[in-house]
């Protein structure tokens, strides 16, 4: 079944939910999920403190094919506009859909050493005996050892007059935070026998630069017209020498991965780290490119750092998190990412073709018309009415909203 699915903004939700089941397969017990809410006793063991449960919207991306496949992509969110416009810039990159890559799960944990006796000596006892320290860290998880993943290898620095002992860790399906920083306890005394230094913190990190996804897309240039496709390229050239448009730039990319990863239930503050550390390493710049063909289309492409994962953590503990996945048929943590670097260079174009072509404002403000209208006491076919009325007035308020409602209905 096809991703590109004509009218799906003008469906009733008993619609997309039926054409959502038949595309993903679900039985009906998934259907009944979408309706579940977490029990107090359930939140209450995932964070501290619990009082209430937040109710975050979750829609569906469509339009996608992603190296070959069709997907339908949940995301969640509260700002408008986000979940159309991915779902635009998708339709925009058929027929070829994305291709896309993702890197081996390599991730780095830090040992932080200080009262250092030796540092030279140091580093050659550490790297003397860096196959046992290997070892030892792989003595903490059967799963990736039995998977030939785990520890790899081991890299020494300076910083600050302090010695940071990195191990690179394959953490394969995880995103890998507990499994690293275990590793880490684990071996940090023996690095302080050999070296005679005190260890500090031993901390993974969430910069992932071996970690990395790609995707490329070519965006229909008679579609979009030469014009938008010149002021798109003009766009991000603004964006690689001005930090504040970069900055914007970035946040508009991130708006679709973010919001996958809350569907997913997924580790999103990592990753609006690592994605922002990345783009500082040269000087704050673009996560994305674009560049015109031979044949006038728009090409895009994104680098970005990716972590992770399809086990274990409160994606595996959350039935809506998990049913999420199933929507999309994720086989692994390198597929998920490369689904997500996807969608955020589908919503990096559609807000780069926005702003080129009509202003960002024009949709945005629609949508936004249309929530201002159901928190005024708007309901079914009188949503679009008063919305429309209000931006016909150009007055996109609250008490314009209660007026046209109190109006309508006489």
């Amino acid at each position: 079944m096809d991703s590109l699915i004509h009218g799906f903004h003008n469906m009733s939700i008993e619609e997309r939910r039926k054409l959502i089941k038949e595309f993903s397969g679900l039985t009906e017990e998934d259907m009944e999920t979408m309706d579940y809410r977490m029990p107090m006793d359930a939140a209450g063991n995932m964070i501290e403190n619990v009082y209430t449960v937040m109710d975050y919207p979750v829609g569906i991306a469509t339009n996608f094919r992603i190296n070959g496949k069709y997907y339908l992509i949940p995301m969640s969110l509260e700002e408008p506009s986000v979940v159309a416009a991915c779902s635009n810039g998708a339709r925009y990159a058929r027929p070829g859909g994305f291709t896309a890559y993702s890197t081996a799960s390599l991730m780095r944990g830090e040992i932080e050493l200080y009262n250092v006796p030796d540092p030279d000596y140091a580093i050659i006892k550490i790297l003397q005996n860096k196959e046992k320290i290997l070892e030892m860290a792989n003595t903490r998880s059967r799963t990736l050892s039995s998977l030939n993943a785990g520890a790899k290898s081991i890299e020494v620095h300076y910083v600050n007059n302090e010695l940071i002992v990195n191990l690179v860790i394959d953490v394969a399906d995880a995103m890998g935070a507990n499994i690293i920083n275990t590793m880490l306890e684990y071996v940090s005394g023996y690095i302080e026998e050999l070296t005679g230094a005190k260890s500090n913190l031993r901390i993974m990190s969430n910069l992932t630069t071996e970690r990395i996804t790609y995707a490329y897309a070519k965006f229909d240039g008679k579609k979009l017209g030469r014009e938008t496709v010149e002021r798109i390229i003009m766009a991000n050239e603004f964006a690689k020498h001005d930090i504040y448009r970069a900055t914007t730039h970035n946040k508009g990319i991130m708006n679709g991965i973010d919001a996958v990863l809350l569907a997913t239930m997924n580790d999103f503050r990592a990753q609006e780290a690592n994605a922002h550390a990345y783009a500082s390493i040269n000087g704050y710049g673009p996560l994305t490119d674009y560049r015109e063909d031979s044949d006038g289309n728009l090409i895009g492409s994104i680098k970005v750092p990716v972590a992770v994962g399809t086990v274990g953590g409160a994606t595996k503990t959350s039935k809506k998190a998990m049913l999420a996945m199933k929507i999309m048929k994720i086989s692994g943590s390198t597929e998920f990412a490369t689904v997500l670097a996807s969608v955020g260079l589908a919503q990096n174009f559609a807000a780069l073709r926005a702003l080129a072509d009509e202003g960002i404002q024009s949709g945005h403000m629609k949508l936004h018309a249309r929530n201002i209208a159901i928190a005024a006491g708007a309901t079914g076919d009188m949503i679009e009415k008063v919305a429309g009325e209000m931006i016909l007035r150009k007055n996109i308020s609250y008490t314009a909203a209660k007026e046209i409602i109190e109006k309508i209905r006489g």
